[in-house]
């Protein structure tokens, strides 16, 4: 191999193992992971070549974007598991739900519209629980 060939060759390398790393940090490396707790509004199936489930959860309180405007607390998101979907799928109205998800720097077509991917389920419960203990300290007991 002359010397004009084994630069070329190993340019050519460099240039796919950094294109490589870059995909990597953009679409697979997680950047982070947490909780958001809310009402979910709904679960779907779509998509033109991968069929992938997608949701959104309505959170508590509200957020502005604007001077004057208020608008909800929404978290929109991605699913790859079906059992994780068809359970959120199922879930009746009224529930507040613990979601767990990782979020990445982008989204994948195949992973999902959104770069936040639900991993778990962590919690379930009636969005409008009455607490014992609120009750009598209104009514000043």
């Amino acid at each position: 191999m002359t010397r004009g060939k084994k630069i070329v060759f190993w340019s050519i390398a460099i240039i796919l193992l950094v294109l490589a790393l870059m995909f990597y940090f953009r679409f697979y490396y997680v950047f982070g992971e947490g909780v958001k707790t809310g009402q979910l509004n709904y679960v779907v199936k779509k998509g033109y070549i991968f069929k992938t489930y997608e949701g959104k959860m309505i959170q508590s309180g509200f957020r502005t974007t604007q001077p004057g405007s208020i608008q909800s607390n929404e978290f929109e998101f991605s699913i790859q598991n079906k059992r994780i979907a068809d359970s959120l799928m199922r879930m009746r109205e009224g529930k507040e739900i613990a979601l767990h998800y990782r979020e990445y720097f982008g989204a994948i077509s195949w992973r999902g519209y959104s770069k936040f991917i639900v991993d778990s389920i962590v919690s379930v419960h009636d969005a409008h629980r009455i607490i014992p203990d609120a009750i009598s300290v209104a009514a000043g007991n």
